[in-house]
């Protein structure tokens, strides 16, 4: 069960270190938002397959494994070349990513 929090504190922080309006983080099983509804994330197919991703590379990976990688990775490649983010752009495409979770 995948969990989406609107108003989260942890979102905005996020959106303030990275000056953005709008934002989606996911740790675990969780996706944070921040002036976002949930109703804009599953209206928006790709940014909801791109959440999906990283819950599922949570899964595969770990809780801390996964944050250590991430960080590494947006350390040495930035944001836009870490190759978690590379993999959830590509999982945007992924019309059977929803169907393999549920939404509460």
């Amino acid at each position: 069960m995948v969990r989406i929090i609107e108003n989260s504190l942890l979102a905005r922080i996020a959106a303030k270190v990275l000056n953005s309006k709008n934002m989606a983080i996911t740790f675990g099983r969780h996706i944070h938002l921040y002036h976002s509804s949930r109703e804009d994330l599953i209206g928006n197919t790709r940014w909801l397959r791109h959440e999906l991703k990283h819950v599922e590379q949570y899964q595969r990976m770990g809780f801390f494994l996964f944050l250590i990688k991430y960080l590494w990775f947006s350390i040495r490649y930035g944001y836009y070349l870490n190759p978690l983010e590379i993999e959830a752009r590509l999982a945007e495409e992924d019309e059977e990513i929803i169907g393999r979770h549920y939404l509460a």
